[in-house]
């Protein structure tokens, strides 16, 4: 830990979010290592003499029940249903307060990252779409390149140096809370099956009471974080997948800054469950759903439609839906380059938008549940290519952009997670 040279309350309002976003990609650029190490570390083990150690890992059986209810699954679902929610938890209070009080509050900041986005989610559905329209099966992954996770991106764009301008950064990171927003909405509607309409109108009653609460001014995060995990077992069992409880909890959550404190309850979670988030949860997931036996796998086989829609929708959809959507919208006079950014160093980030990985194998998951593990296994491959070339194109893109560019103002030191 390295001690403030400055305290943050002597910095300008610039300074402070600079220094902010510092440490958030400090942070992030870690968690991108865990999650690459998490990730080679399943697949050697998969393809050991271990890996029936390793299937038998993921088949471990975790039962709580609580008099007639009872919930027992295996460990990866425990780690996709339930640890998953934690994560969709924290990026429901991120979106929150971005919304309030952070980078989207400023609704004029919005309508590059906002089309970039929308761009980045309809072009590589649309590659995925074309490949795959014959099979009705394969056809439930549409979704799958449309992810951005956030972690790896961030990872790969501080890896390029401290030469990469500050609103670069802001642009991906709002992009990427964009992305994950729309995804939830997709998850929503487009994943759900077997609905259990008793479960969801318990699911119904839970939300009341937190309304309840909310009307009554209950504004300390611990009633609404109880009744979330309620709410999680219902929307468990109803059918619809259960990270939504996460997610709609995350929206209850004060923002406000209660009278004699510096934070509001939302923030104070946020600063909380990020590192476990970040360090546990998702490279524990990348653990348990990125081991891919490799037997039996040629390069042929990312020639098959599922893997090769996977794989081009991230590489070429990404890039092409998040520059075209920009491009129009800054040539119609709607927006503009943020402040000290080429269009260069804008492709760069767009091909960073095409690292998937952790949100790609989430949603490839929920679309080949029901799919055989032939579709699931093969649906990891092109995530795995297409995530990695993409991170790799836009690396070296961006080292490009920037080479003998001078270092941005330094902004003084601040304290590391």
């Amino acid at each position: 830990m390295t001690a403030d040279l400055t305290p943050d309350d002597d910095l300008t309002p610039i300074e402070r979010f600079s220094r902010n976003i510092e440490r958030y990609m400090h942070t992030e650029s870690s968690a991108g290592v865990m999650l690459i190490g998490a990730t080679v570390l399943a697949m050697i083990i998969e393809n050991s003499h271990l890996s029936e150690l390793y299937v038998s890992f993921l088949r471990i059986v975790g039962q709580v029940q609580i008099g007639a209810l009872s919930i027992e699954k295996p460990l990866f679902l425990w780690v996709n249903d339930g640890w998953m929610a934690i994560f969709f938890f924290v990026v429901g209070l991120e979106i929150k307060h971005e919304l309030l009080h952070g980078h989207l509050s400023d609704r004029s900041q919005l309508v590059l990252p906002l089309t970039g986005a929308i761009g980045g989610v309809a072009a590589p559905a649309l590659i995925y779409v074309a490949l795959n329209w014959h099979d009705p099966v394969g056809l439930k992954g549409w979704a799958v390149p449309t992810a951005t996770d956030i972690a790896f991106a961030l990872g790969v764009l501080a890896a390029v140096g401290s030469r990469i301008p500050v609103a670069l950064k802001v642009f991906l990171m709002t992009l990427a809370i964009l992305d994950d927003l729309i995804a939830i909405v997709i998850i929503a509607l487009f994943y759900t099956s077997g609905l259990s309409v008793g479960s969801l109108i318990a699911a119904a009653v839970v939300l009341g009471l937190m309304v309840l609460l909310k009307v009554l001014g209950a504004r300390g995060p611990f009633p609404y974080m109880a009744l979330g995990a309620i709410l999680w077992v219902c929307v468990l069992k109803s059918g619809v997948h259960a990270t939504l409880a996460g997610v709609i909890t995350a929206f209850f959550i004060s923002a406000k800054i209660p009278e004699g404190q510096t934070e509001s309850p939302s923030k104070a979670l946020i600063e909380d469950l990020h590192p476990w988030v970040a360090f546990v949860i998702l490279p524990m997931f990348a653990f348990v759903n990125a081991g891919i036996p490799m037997e039996g796998l040629k390069l042929s086989s990312l020639l098959d439609p599922v893997p090769l829609g996977i794989a081009l929708g991230l590489l070429v959809g990404k890039p092409v839906g998040v520059m075209l959507c920009s491009g129009l919208v800054v040539m119609a006079g709607k927006a503009r380059l943020p402040d000290g950014v080429s269009w260069t160093q804008l492709f760069g980030v767009s091909l960073l938008c095409g690292v998937g990985f952790t949100m790609s194998l989430f949603v490839g998951g929920l679309a080949f549940a029901e799919g055989g593990s032939g579709y699931a296994r093969i649906d990891r491959l092109g995530i795995l290519v297409g995530s990695g070339l993409s991170a790799i194109a836009g690396y070296l893109v961006l080292r490009a952009s920037v080479r003998g560019q001078p270092k941005p103002a330094a902004v003084p030191a601040g304290t590391s997670h």
